[in-house]
């Protein structure tokens, strides 16, 4: 009879949804490389400094499951473009190479794991009629603009450390303002 019992609880604990969440120690762990790959901003750059505005909208949520499900994919997929925006060119030998290793391992690590659990969600465990279509074009139109300023800038040292800036405060807002939607482990 017990074994009935622990049988059948296993399988409910087996069947019920997954729920994907990007790692909260790992995205402070990657803005704070981020941060020290390059130090503080070049003085040298700063005539060239931009301010590309950054869609807070794609992180609103009005606490429906929906919403914050369009949030968690908002994060997936800034993370996913940020890595993207980094293999386009040769970053500045400036920055300490180790300490962008290690911040691009870590950003490919979260993205493909996030990306493998949504993928292995049963489609109602992951709505993806959420609201996220408005999302991703807002995020899409913010990457569009950080290429665009490298393209423009012909990769310049100068270009580059407006990107890292750019990012480094893009993962800060989310810390700041998001932090409810990822996974906090607690260590041993």
């Amino acid at each position: 009879m017990a074994f009935w019992f622990i049988f059948v609880f296993l399988t409910q604990a087996w069947s019920m949804p997954q729920t994907c969440q990007l790692d909260g120690n790992l995205i402070r762990t990657s803005h704070n490389l981020l941060k020290d790959a390059g130090g503080h901003f070049p003085l040298q750059c700063i005539k060239e400094n931009v301010l590309i505005m950054f869609p807070s909208s794609a992180f609103e949520s009005n606490g429906t499951i929906e919403q914050e499900t369009g949030v968690k994919m908002a994060i997936y997929e800034t993370l996913r473009s940020l890595s993207l925006v980094l293999e386009d060119g040769d970053l500045p030998t400036k920055w300490d190479e180790k300490i962008m290793d290690d911040f691009q391992n870590i950003v490919y690590r979260q993205v493909d794991s996030f990306s493998k659990c949504t993928m292995s969600s049963k489609p109602n465990d992951v709505d993806m009629n959420t609201d996220f279509s408005d999302r991703a074009t807002a995020l899409k139109s913010y990457f569009d603009k950080i290429t665009s300023l490298l393209q423009e800038k012909s990769f310049s040292f100068c270009a580059w450390e407006i990107v890292r800036k750019e990012l480094v405060r893009t993962l800060h807002f989310i810390l700041d303002h998001r932090s409810d939607m990822l996974r906090w482990p607690r260590r041993l």
